[in-house]
This record gives C-alpha cells, structure tokens and sequence, in this order.
C-alpha cells in the first residue's frame, strides 16, 4: 500500500461521497454544500491510493492563532493503518506553532487524537446547533 498525500483542492463531489458515505456521515447528504465546504478550507489534506481517494482532513482557520479540524475521515477498509495520522502529521506541520488547535471528537475517535497529543481543553463542554443524525 502507497498513500501520497495532497493539498491540491482538486477533488471531485463523487471521490468525495463516497468517503463520506462510507463512514456514514450525515454530509454526505448535503453533496452541493459540501465540495465547496471543503474547496473554501483553510487546508485540505487528501490521501490517495492510486486514484482511490482513501481519506481526508480539512481545517478552517485564521491564519495566525487559531485552527480548527472540522472533518477526518478514512476509508473503513483502511482504518488503522495510520492514514488519519499521516494526515494530522502533515497539518501539525503546518499550524503546530497556533496558539490553539480545536476538535470535537466522539466515540472511538476520542483515544485517536489523544494519542497524537490532544487532550480534553480544560472544562469546556462542546456545544453545537446540529442538524445531522450520525451522532
């Protein structure tokens, strides 16, 4: 398995579905919103097995202080095989001297990213207006 990562935002709503699809994200559901979600990053960071789109990673920021990693999927046909943690690899490298890095993780994700150093941000509580079902 080769995985080459890129930050072209050359992407296609069909490589894009389905990823989103396959992990069961309610965005997929909202394919006109979200390939210019993506696109409008601050960064994106995709990760390609030939032409097979098997994971990505974006970021909305303000360039200076502040990131925030909104989405990180995989392929489920290719969890752990260390594709998520390439790709926060190649966004630390990029926003590691912000002031503060920002996600809300859930369910199995939460001990992912505390292995690659996030922890619980003091005694905030994560707060949202959502209107998906996938959580």
């Amino acid at each position: 398995m080769e995985i080459t990562l890129s930050e072209s935002k050359n992407i296609t709503e069909e490589n894009i579905l389905s990823l989103y699809h396959s992990n069961k994200w309610s965005a997929a559901n909202k394919p006109k919103e979200l390939l210019p979600a993506l696109v409008n990053s601050h960064t994106l960071i995709t990760a390609w097995e030939g032409d097979t789109l098997v994971g990505l990673g974006n970021a909305i920021s303000d360039g200076h202080l502040v990131v925030y990693y909104p989405h990180l999927l995989v392929l489920p046909s290719y969890h752990g095989k260390g594709i998520g943690q390439l790709i926060m690899v190649k966004m630390q490298e990029k926003y590691r001297d912000f002031h503060m890095q920002m996600l809300t993780a859930d369910g199995k994700s939460i001990n992912f990213y505390k292995k690659i150093g996030f922890e619980r941000a003091g005694q905030t509580e994560p707060m949202w207006i959502y209107f998906g079902g996938d959580h």
